[in-house]
Parts: C-alpha cells; sequence; structure tokens
C-alpha cells in the first residue's frame, strides 16, 4: 500500500475489485506498470471471514487466472461445476448439461470471493510492477494529448498513458468522463448465503425458475470437517427479500426447503446473509481520452446465469492482449485506436450477453400459464439436439467465440 505525492506509470486502474486487481496482473505480465487506486483497506478485505459468497468461474476464465498466476493459491477452494441442471418450477421438463459429453475438463468452478481476494494480495505482493493505493479514490482525472492525470483525494497524484475505470456499477470515474449508461433497477433482491446439507452435491449446479425469480444451489468444496456445503443465490421480490433474510434460521431452511426441495437432505445456514438490490448497468460507451471501462464500470448484468465475473475477466483478458500488442509495436496504449480496438472487440460480448440474461429473466419470472408451457418444451427441445446443446455447453465453459489468448490457455 502507498500514499503517493506523485507516481508516474503506464496504466493507472481506478477500483481495487476482483478485475481491477486481476487486470493489474496481466498487464504486468506484459511488461507495463500499473497503480492501482482502490477505496477500500486491503487488510480488512483479505480479513473477510467466510460469508458464501462466492462467484462461477467459468472454465475459459479460470484459465485467464492460471495465466496471472493465481490458480496455483485457488486450486484447493474451487469446487468443480461439472453438471449444471436448468429447471422451471416444479416442471418434469428441465435441461441438463454434463461435462462428460465434451470431455474431461469442467465447466468451471465456484470459488468463495474471499479466497479469490486472498490469492489476489498475496501475488501483488510478489509483483513489483504493480503498485496499491489504498484506502484512496481518484478525485478527479484529466487527459491531455501525453498523458491522463488523475488527482486523489489523499492530495497525491498520478499520470499515467491511460485510465481504466474498474469502479463498478455506479463508477464515479464514468460519469466523471461524461460517459452515460442504460440503467435500470430490477424489482428483486439476491439474497446470498451458504448451506450445509446432509448429502454430498456431486459437484452439480442447480439454477431452478421461479415466479419471483431464478434460485440457484452452487457447490462449494466441504468443510475442512466434512460438512457438505453450497452456496444459494436467490433472486426474490424485492419487498420479500428482507423478510426472508431476517428470519430465524430455521425457518429460512424451511423456505430453501420449499423451493429447491429434499434432494440434498436436510439443510441449515452455513454463514450469514447478504441481501443487495439487482441493478442493469450497460455503459453508451467503452473508452473516453485516454480512459477505458472494464467489470461492471461497463456492464452490470443480473445474476440469472452466473456470468457477471466471467464477463469481467473477458474484459481483462481482452484488454491486456490489446495492450501488450500495442505496447510491442510501440504503439501509444492510451491511443482512440488503440482502445477503440478493445471497444469493438467487446462490444458484441457484452451488449449481447446483457440483452439475453435480461430477456431470460422477463421470459421466466412470471407463471403466465401458456409462457411457461413454451418455456418447458423449449428446455426439453434444447436437452434432446446434442449438436445445440453442445454450443451452449462450450459457451457456459467460456470456449465459444472468438477468444482472447489468456482465455485459451496461451501467454500474452
Amino acid at each position: 500500500m502507498e500514499n503517493p505525492v506523485e507516481l508516474e506509470t503506464d496504466v493507472a486502474i481506478v477500483g481495487g475489485g476482483l478485475v481491477g486487481l486481476s487486470l493489474s496482473l496481466a498487464l504486468a505480465r506484459a511488461g507495463l506498470d500499473c497503480v492501482v487506486v482502490d477505496l477500500d483497506d486491503p487488510v480488512a478485505k483479505a480479513d473477510d471471514a467466510f460469508d458464501g459468497r462466492g462467484s462461477a468461474i467459468a472454465l475459459g476464465s479460470a484459465r485467464v487466472l492460471q495465466a496471472i498466476g493465481l490458480w496455483p493459491l485457488l486450486a484447493r477452494h474451487a469446487e468443480p461445476i461439472l453438471d449444471i441442471r436448468v429447471s422451471d418450477g416444479d416442471s418434469q421438463m428441465f435441461l441438463h448439461y454434463d461435462h462428460r459429453e465434451l470431455g474431461s475438463d469442467p465447466f468451471g468452478y465456484i470459488i468463495e470471493n474471499r479466497h479469490t481476494r486472498r490469492a489476489l494480495y498475496a501475488r501483488l505482493a510478489q509483483e513489483p510492477r504493480v503498485r496499491l493505493v489504498a484506502p484512496d479514490s481518484a478525485a478527479e482525472v484529466t487527459a491531455d494529448a501525453a498523458a491522463a492525470h488523475v488527482r486523489l483525494a489523499s492530495g497525491g497524484t498520478i499520470a499515467a498513458r491511460l485510465v481504466v475505470a474498474c469502479d463498478g456499477r455506479p463508477s464515479p470515474t464514468r460519469k466523471a468522463a461524461g460517459i452515460g449508461a442504460l440503467r435500470w433497477e430490477y424489482a428483486q433482491h439476491a439474497i446470498v448465503c451458504a448451506i450445509s446439507h446432509e448429502k454430498p452435491h456431486r459437484g452439480i449446479a442447480n439454477e431452478r425458475f421461479l415466479p419471483a425469480g431464478p434460485f440457484a444451489v452452487l457447490p462449494l468444496p466441504d468443510a475442512p470437517d466434512g460438512t457438505h456445503l453450497s452456496s444459494i443465490v436467490w433472486t426474490e421480490r424485492a419487498e420479500l427479500a428482507r423478510m426472508f433474510v431476517e428470519l430465524p434460521e430455521d425457518e429460512f431452511a424451511d423456505e430453501i426447503h420449499e423451493r429447491f426441495g429434499w434432494g440434498l437432505g436436510r439443510i441449515a445456514l452455513a454463514s450469514r446473509r447478504w441481501c443487495y438490490p439487482l441493478v442493469f448497468v450497460q455503459a453508451e460507451r467503452a473508452t473516453g481520452p485516454r480512459l477505458v471501462l472494464a467489470g461492471d464500470a461497463l456492464h452490470g448484468i443480473h445474476p440469472i446465469a452466473g456470468q457477471g465475473l466471467n464477463l469481467g475477466l473477458r474484459d481483462v483478458a481482452a484488454l491486456a492482449e490489446v495492450l501488450a500488442d500495442s505496447s510491442r509495436l510501440g504503439l501509444d496504449i492510451g491511443a482512440a485506436d488503440t482502445l477503440e480496438r478493445y471497444a469493438r472487440w467487446r462490444g458484441v460480448d457484452t451488449v449481447g450477453l446483457s440483452a439475453v440474461t435480461d430477456g431470460l429473466l422477463r421470459l421466466f419470472s412470471n407463471d403466465i400459464a401458456p409462457l411457461k408451457l413454451a418455456r418447458d418444451v423449449g428446455l426439453a427441445v434444447v436437452d434432446r439436439i446434442a449438436p445445440l446443446k453442445r454450443v451452449f455447453m462450450r459457451d457456459a465453459m467460456g470456449t465459444l467465440g472468438k477468444l482472447p489468448r489468456l482465455m485459451k490457455g496461451e501467454p500474452l
């Protein structure tokens, strides 16, 4: 941690979350110096107790984490996703993905966020090209023909060839740059926690669509004492979510059984409960003068498909490749044409996935009989058409389409 008077660097990253820190390590691997400015105290963030909040990491995203040196620190905390089961309420028709239909690799992994943060901080401590300025914030970002300038709330300044905004969905950096965003609030909150259960999950990720929103049960590694654990991501109507969070633990477990059944045996709460509003954000553009957006500052989507962090890690892989290639050619990494290559590359993916997740939510978050019948038939049809199903499975693994080198397991 530093509180500088003045720093010069290649890239200044505003926001030290999972995406911002991952980007700094990827750029360091490409020979670029970075300064990361984060509002939170990293000591406090690294000391989080078990809280049940995890992220789905697709196979392609896991390759990014491997490439930046995190995987040796994460492997024992990562639970492979071997099967994915998608159902519409209590319908007998469902969609089942089995990883063995594509080979031996899992679809991805569920990793508790605290382990990813700790791994990132551990790698940062060994990376001389990355400096972390925290706790601090960017009070002002300006740009001229030669550089971008970040004035810090602490009074220091950073001069960089490029600024990357990774400061979340509200993104003060995006707003200050005059970049608008399409934004709306869903009438839903997400309830997130961990549960213990009697029977092993066998690496199966379940997502059940209910009228109030999707209800996901995601596999976590067993506790050291052998207790079976899973993560819950429960989308609920905003007016009811807080009530459920405040229920006694046994009544809360009963509500989970009501929605998911008894397939895992008796369920009990294994962490604190988190509840937060769900907001959609899509920036109107990805770049500004010597500025580029990544992660939730560029796109914030509904957790219906568990793709939020994966989308951010695809930003990391694409931006790192564009900047690394430009730097090796002696080009200006902050020039408009350099940044436009990133914007074009990420544009179709980010807008497309944002539209798909929002459309799926609106299609499934109701109990209208004709729509329910059409949904159930659709799930069953996809389940029975092997070539189409394999396309969807590769998409879930993050191995479909034009992939950056890091997502293919190749060095920058």
